[in-house]
């Protein structure tokens, strides 16, 4: 009798949970095809690979784009051009006809949608023949969507069903953990099965703090962000302040280098070298060649 009552009052016998259990032929029937999206962003979706067998060998076939439904993490410091890639990404699935969910965190909506607007100009395209197939959902304003996951979720299954929704972009997932950051991995985590649970192909900004490394996948929150999703992508910036680095980067003293490098996928093969990056100066970001060449 002793024995039994030492167990706290939450603990139960452990329980097998069949219905988690797959064969792989069960699981690959219900995998969806991996197809490129292109992501409106100049240089970017040409490093994206999957393979094919021909004639008994492997071959490399470009994707075309960030692999479909899969979660991307988005991650630099301030001013690299995160939002603006963001941007872009949603009005090019716009454009072609698709809804896009896009959660602002840090901004109101009103405010989003005018740079959204002026992106999609520099982009060559006219905003109003597309403009409401952009659904903002304003968690900057709505305190109640940024401090409570499950209401923010709910609020984005209803956009989801409402408005037949494929893509969202989230900017950004750190003002969803920004004074609790020891819960960012649980709260990452349930956005990121949400979103797949979905089948949403996604872009999830983070920010980065001052002191963490310019090219690795940590942001706020640690690891969190990087470790759970399907891949990441890092922009960073170097203020070119020395000799050494004037040579390395092929710059002037006092230039701004800007740079990209795709820190892992998941579901795809990707280029694995540092390109360098282009803010243009109407606002577009553009991925150049890689270091070296």
């Amino acid at each position: 009798m002793a024995e039994a009552n030492s167990y706290p009052s939450y603990y139960h016998e452990p329980e097998v949970v069949k219905e988690s259990i797959f064969k792989g032929s069960e699981a690959l029937q219900k995998a969806p095809e991996i197809v490129g999206v292109p992501t409106g962003i100049e240089g970017l979706d040409d490093l994206f690979f999957t393979l094919k067998e021909e004639k008994g060998k492997l071959k490399q076939v470009p994707l075309g784009g960030i692999p479909k439904y899969s979660v991307f993490n988005l991650t630099g410091v301030n001013d690299t051009g995160k939002s603006l890639m963001a941007e872009q990404f949603a009005v090019e699935q716009a454009r072609k006809g698709e809804k896009v969910a896009f959660i602002t965190v840090e901004t109101p909506a009103n405010f989003v949608i005018s740079s959204i607007k002026y992106r999609a100009l520099a982009m060559g395209y006219k905003f109003e023949d597309f403009e409401d197939n952009i659904i903002l959902i304003d968690a900057a304003s709505h305190s109640k969507l940024r401090e409570n996951i499950p209401d923010l979720l709910a609020t984005l299954a209803y956009a989801i069903k409402e408005f037949k929704i494929n893509y969202t972009v989230i900017d950004s997932v750190t003002g969803l953990f920004e004074n609790k950051e020891m819960m960012a991995r649980a709260i990452v985590r349930r956005v990121y099965n949400f979103l797949k649970k979905w089948y949403q192909t996604a872009i999830l900004i983070s920010q980065k703090r001052s002191g963490h490394e310019e090219l690795s996948s940590e942001a706020a929150g640690g690891y969190a962000v990087g470790h759970i999703v399907d891949g990441t992508m890092v922009v960073a910036k170097e203020l070119i302040v020395s000799q050494y680095a004037a040579r390395m980067y092929k710059a002037k003293l006092g230039d701004l280098i800007r740079l990209f490098r795709i820190d892992g996928c998941r579901m795809s093969g990707h280029d694995t070298k540092t390109h360098f990056m282009e803010i243009t100066e109407t606002g577009l970001v553009r991925i150049l060649g890689p270091l070296g060449e």
